[in-house]
């Protein structure tokens, strides 16, 4: 068995470990990457990639469907699924060589495609290999939870890592779980021309404002999704083509294919994590705020950090850590700033505080502005008016904001941005956007803040007819 001592030690080539892997190599420290599956992780291969892809494949073919209110004439898409997902993986590799094992290597990273488990509190070893680390960032991700649903393991089941190997359309596609992976492919699916029946336990997209999920949730129903709320699977039966699923309140819905999309798991099997005094909790993997485990040699970073669960968060938490390993600077992990959105039509984003979670931290000193998206007049021209952005603010401050609606992912940035620079509304309302765009929508949410405070204030009006009267 070969020894190694480095100076990092990163486990996991997902778009956290690659980061760091990336920042910490070129920075000059000595890298070692361990990978036993695939290059870039769950984002690449399973997740935002190809879901992206397809929801793309799915959009074009709505559009054809829809032509004729663009003075176009409708037509029925021929889908081949297959072909779309050839479109898929096609998209999987051109960008794969972005995180290749070559790239990094070029990077001066070590990279080994082993599994790697503890053997101390500052080593790891694999089938060839025992590795020592001054530091170590566990960034092993998460993979789909698959829940103990009497009959599920006796018929067959798709989840997001196996939908994308799926070659034959399903004719009726039932999908468990009603949040953010569950509602794009109940959505993307039934585009393509599938029977969709979506079966969620609680609300569907629940962990969103519900004044915004609703907008989405009544779009996606009007294009022909069966969602079924409150509806808790409690019984799975049947043969491949034919499967049935039973509620807990007797409720049947029967299809030929089915997508298991409730969440997620933290991949922390396998690790040992006790011979090195790593301790877990529920989620995931225990840190503090800057990212520290239990073993303060160690890291652990994006989704096995048992917080939020975004490729974006990875991101963010890769850069904390070469800060703090790799720089020795004091580095921080917060939540506050951070966005998320889901790939719907139309979308649906958030950064912050939801107005319910506000209400809660802030009690009645929030404010709220609205402003929708009929009152754009570039989504007039391209007919996309259904849609709302909210902002909840706070002394002045902006401290969450959601937005549904047409391109809602890069409208967030926006406030992201605002949150994370702790901006004023009126920053916001001093932007110039040019027009007629769809970012309009976000500078007339901010201006909607004011307009009570300048419309509707009898000083105000006071202040501005002696002005008038004065003024030479």
């Amino acid at each position: 068995m070969e020894r190694i001592d480095t100076d990092i030690l990163i486990v996991g080539a997902g778009s956290g470990g690659l980061s760091v892997a990336a920042g910490a190599a070129q920075m000059g420290a000595r890298v070692v990457l361990l990978e036993r599956h695939e290059m870039g992780g769950d984002c690449l291969n399973y997740g935002c990639v190809p879901s992206k892809a397809l929801i793309q494949s799915a959009k074009t073919a709505h559009a054809m469907r829809h032509a004729d209110r663009y003075g176009i004439a409708s037509v029925t898409p021929e889908v081949d699924y297959a072909a779309a997902k050839d479109h898929v993986h096609g998209v999987i590799a051109n960008i794969a060589p972005h995180d290749s094992q070559e790239r990094f290597e070029g990077f001066g990273v070590r990279v080994i495609r082993e599994s790697g488990r503890f053997v101390s509190d500052r080593e790891m070893e694999t089938d060839g290999y025992r590795i020592a680390a001054r530091r170590i960032v566990l960034a092993t991700g998460s993979r789909p939870f698959v829940p103990p649903i009497p009959g599920l393991d006796g018929v067959p089941y798709l989840t997001n890592e196996t939908l994308w190997d799926l070659r034959e359309l399903p004719r009726h596609l039932i999908v468990i779980g009603g949040g953010p992976i569950g509602m794009e492919m109940a959505q993307a699916h039934r585009r393509l021309g599938a029977e969709v029946t979506v079966l969620e336990g609680a609300k569907a997209l629940g962990k969103d404002d519900p004044e915004l999920s609703a907008i989405a949730l009544d779009a996606i129903r009007g294009e022909g999704v069966d969602i079924l709320e409150n509806a808790t699977a409690a019984q799975v039966r049947g043969t491949a083509g034919a499967i049935e699923v039973e509620t807990e309140d007797g409720r049947t819905v029967s299809g030929s294919h089915l997508l298991v999309a409730v969440g997620r798991r933290a991949n922390v099997e396998d690790l040992d994590l006790d011979k090195a005094g790593i301790e877990t909790t529920r989620t995931g993997i225990r840190v503090d705020d800057r990212l520290k485990t239990t073993n303060r040699r160690v890291y652990a970073i994006g989704d096995v950090a048992g917080g939020l669960q975004f490729t974006h968060v990875a991101g963010y938490h890769a850069g904390v850590v070469v800060r703090s390993a790799v720089l020795g600077l004091p580095a921080k992990a917060t939540t506050d700033h951070l966005p998320w959105a889901t790939y719907t039509d139309p979308e649906l984003a958030n950064v912050g505080l939801t107005e319910d979670q506000a209400r809660e931290r802030h009690g009645d000193r929030i404010e709220v502005a609205r402003f929708e998206y009929s009152g754009n007049d570039r989504a007039h021209a391209e007919r996309h008016t259904a849609g709302l952005v909210k902002v909840v603010v706070h002394r002045g401050r902006p401290v969450g904001a959601g937005i549904v609606g047409h391109q809602a992912g890069e409208h967030i940035n926006l406030w992201a941005f605002a949150l994370s620079s702790k901006a004023k509304m009126s920053a916001v309302t001093g932007m110039v956007s040019p027009y007629p765009t769809y970012g309009e929508v976000n500078k007339r949410a901010a201006g909607a803040y004011f307009s009570p405070k300048l419309f509707d204030s009898a000083a105000v009006k006071r202040a501005v007819g002696l002005v008038q009267r004065w003024m030479p």
